[in-house]
């Protein structure tokens, strides 16, 4: 068996310990999401405050159409969830009603529809990518499309097109994106757990900054929303620039290095070993889902128990802080939590980083499928904070500090840290190199699953207490955490191999690339 000692990517030399590539793949993913959350912040608030009023809703070519599709879908899914309840003793589901009858129903359906697709149509990318033209191809093809997205977002009339082009534009870029990341190292090359927690550490930037620009642009002055879809765009256009010119830097496209393997008779297939990784990771994307809740609650059942039992005023700030005076005293919105968690999250992902890096000076690192797990299970003591926090506010009266929440976010997001990104490095380095963009794509379902899930659980606090509500989060994330090292011990040849298939090493090794 051939052992793999080298990257894929092309030799050169390394900045701050990882190959240049890397840098160059987190600029660009941090205006993919800049782009992803500047929509987010604006999306909702511009359907209902311009886009769907009378003047403007009647410009819009194809949105009878558009609006037909979605009421398809959503009455789909409640005649569906109707009829699985039947089952358990429910009522009988009635035909269900394909309407969306007031603009807030629409704008929420079509911001709905947008941030949850954006986690399906990866799989659509890795397949293009895998398939048909090569991951760096795609890449660009879906850059282009998001540019084109943003900026048709500028005319009323070209609201659908632009939707559906991001839509596609997003799928296309961010799996594969994704995989060039991981395809910069070799596969017993435990940098690429950090290299995707630094990859993602350009998320959390692009998470404080976007709401922040788009927001100032879309308002200033005047309402001019087309300002904040326009910055996105730029942003994007930014990103594409530099994607082109870091090429040399990229790994060579898996699909190039299968066609110089073909042309040379050697031939790529599917082993035993690849078709039980593909079984394993789809397996655990339940798993996935379940260690993610806490965090996801931050978007949906967080913000309603903080709005009710925060005491959202700043205490006193130490006078040596910037804007101490500003601030102390002053009631929060709830909103900022959000932001408050993008902050810790930041931090604390640099503090991961810098926590692994030196603990892997003195000792091996455990394989990404331990990390996961212990993440999750220190991820499991955040909603354990806000149940003691709900238990101490019935005993006493006085509602939670935001100190108590920063000790939620703290612990939430050290886990998360090695929740999320280690989880591409685990299924970038576990997924056959055949459907790798494929199976980034795959690991993006979780997110689809968890945000459904969260939406489910979200309406239990108005029925169990904050206490039991939270709990009830910290032992689903826990045992999930459990279930990953159950599976690190079961299937760790699998999830963490450290020589290539011998099959993909011949492919590598008859193109003339490295293994």
């Amino acid at each position: 068996m051939t052992t793999a000692t080298t990257a894929q990517a092309p030799a050169g030399k390394e900045l701050f310990g990882h190959p240049r590539g890397l840098w160059y793949l987190c600029f660009c993913e941090g205006f993919e999401r800049f782009s992803y959350y500047g929509m987010q912040a604006l999306l909702v608030l511009y359907l209902t405050q311009y886009l769907l009023l009378p003047g403007h809703i009647e410009n819009v070519a194809g949105f009878a159409q558009f609006k037909a599709a979605l009421e398809g879908l959503y009455g789909f899914f409640d005649w569906l969830f109707a009829s699985i309840g039947h089952l358990f003793g429910g009522p009988t589901p009635l035909p269900h009603s394909n309407s969306l009858p007031t603009p807030v129903a629409v704008a929420a359906a079509v911001t709905g529809v947008y941030s949850s697709g954006v986690y399906v149509t990866p799989l659509l990318g890795g397949f293009i990518a895998d398939r048909l033209l090569g991951r760096t191809a795609t890449v660009i093809i879906g850059c282009l499309l998001m540019v084109l997205g943003h900026f048709l977002m500028a005319f009323d009339q070209s609201f659908v097109v632009a939707i559906l082009c991001l839509f596609i534009g997003v799928g296309c870029f961010k799996g594969n994106i994704a995989s060039q990341v991981g395809e910069l190292y070799a596969i017993n090359d435990l940098r690429r757990g950090e290299a995707y927690q630094l990859f993602f550490l350009g998320i959390q930037i692009a998470v404080i900054a976007a709401p922040i620009v788009t927001g100032y642009l879309a308002h200033s002055w005047m309402p001019l929303w087309h300002w904040g879809f326009g910055a996105a765009g730029v942003g994007m256009t930014i990103a594409l620039i530099v994607y082109l010119s870091a090429r040399k830097n990229l790994p060579p496209d898996h699909r190039k290095v299968v066609a110089e393997a073909r042309a040379r008779g050697v031939q790529e297939k599917l082993t035993a070993r690849d078709w039980a990784a593909m079984a394993v990771l789809v397996g655990l994307l339940p798993v996935l889902a379940a260690s993610a809740l806490g965090n996801q609650e931050i978007f949906n059942a967080y913000l309603l128990w903080g709005n009710d039992h925060y005491n959202l005023t700043v205490p006193t700030l130490p006078s040596w802080l910037p804007f101490a005076a500003d601030i102390s005293g002053k009631t929060m919105p709830t909103e900022f939590l959000i932001s408050l968690d993008a902050i810790v999250s930041m931090a604390t992902m640099i503090g991961v980083v810098a926590f692994w890096r030196w603990y892997g000076k003195r000792r091996k690192e455990p394989d990404e499928i331990v990390k996961i797990a212990i993440g999750s299970l220190i991820a499991a003591v955040g909603p354990l904070v806000l149940a003691w926090a709900a238990a101490n506010e019935v005993a006493t009266g006085q509602k939670a500090s935001l100190l108590v929440g920063l000790g939620f976010h703290i612990f939430n997001d050290i886990g998360f840290a090695m929740v999320f990104p280690v989880g591409l490095a685990l299924y970038s380095r576990a997924a056959p190199k055949s459907v790798g963009g494929l199976f980034i794509g795959v690991y993006y379902l979780h997110l689809a699953l968890c945000n459904f899930a969260t939406g489910k659980l979200a309406g239990m606090i108005e029925t169990m207490s904050g206490s039991a509500f939270w709990t009830m989060h910290a032992g689903i994330i826990a045992g999930a955490g459990i279930v990953l090292l159950i599976a690190a011990i079961l299937f760790r040849k699998v999830l963490a191999p450290t020589e290539l298939d011998p099959n993909e090493a011949a492919v590598e090794a008859a193109a003339g690339a490295p293994a």
